[in-house]
């Protein structure tokens, strides 16, 4: 079904706009990537994050986010275990962790949103495969991002991906729309069945977020009431980028130099 819905589909300049937010959310990530090394802390990745934002004129989107209780940092980081919604502290980084990093940034009233996963240091193996194939399955995500597609057909790009590699996606989080708003509608599981579920349009803005755990699809959330973490403590990782609909093709609003 076709629809007119405005929080679904943008018009060209409302996806210029969010292109110049989702460009500050990547030089965002950009300069937290470069800081992270063992024995940083997490409260210093979050600090240096809103410096960048608020320096070129934004806003951090997460940064009071209505939850259990409003979230109090710019960005989710969320480390082993921990698969989405981390919040920065004093914990220090150490050699051998996998860190995924998240962030939201509104410019001119829209919304940039996307996630990297990065080792600490030296890394092992198991862990250098668990970010290789959760970053590819984004991109298997991404290139179905074309109108007369479904979300069923993200999702089970996606899926198959990970699950060839032996891995597993969880059921209860989602990729989402996102504009003006950070969570707007279609929700875009990891998981689906090919030609099912809304059809893609032009004009339609989506944050495509892969969340990939080691040993089980089932997660559980800690007593912060907003750290997301694997059911059985095994590795997890998270990808994200914000994507727009286009005629020719999957437009990655939130790009970085990264592939």
């Amino acid at each position: 079904m076709i629809t007119n819905n405005k929080k679904l589909v943008k018009t060209a300049l409302e996806i210029q706009k969010m292109q110049a937010a989702g460009r500050l959310n990547a030089l965002v990530l950009a300069e937290v990537r470069k800081l992270i090394k063992p024995g940083v802390t997490t409260s210093q990745l979050d600090e240096a994050a809103e410096m960048v934002i608020r320096d070129h004129g934004g806003i951090p989107t997460f940064k009071g986010y209505p939850g259990p209780y409003p979230y109090p940092a710019t960005l989710t980081i969320s480390i082993n275990e921990e698969m989405v919604h981390g919040i920065p502290s004093g914990r220090k980084l150490k050699e051998g962790d996998i860190v995924s990093v998240d962030c939201g940034t509104t410019l001119d009233g829209f919304i940039g949103d996307s996630a990297f996963t990065v080792g600490v240091g030296e890394i092992g193996q198991k862990e250098e495969r668990l970010i290789e194939v959760t970053q590819e399955s984004l991109y298997q995500g991404i290139d179905q991002m074309r109108p007369g597609k479904h979300v069923g057909d993200v999702g089970a790009a996606i899926q198959k991906h990970v699950e060839a590699a032996g891995f597993h996606v969880p059921r209860q989080y989602t990729g989402h729309g996102v504009g003006r708003e950070m969570h707007e509608p279609p929700q875009v599981p990891n998981f689906g069945t090919p030609g099912q579920g809304m059809l893609l349009q032009e004009g339609m803005t989506i944050a495509i977020e892969p969340m990939v755990l080691v040993g089980t699809p089932h997660t559980k959330v800690l007593a912060d009431q907003w750290t997301v973490i694997s059911a059985d403590h095994s590795l997890t990782a998270h990808y994200e980028h914000t994507v727009a609909v286009t005629a020719n093709g999957p437009l990655i609003l939130t790009q970085r130099e990264e592939r």
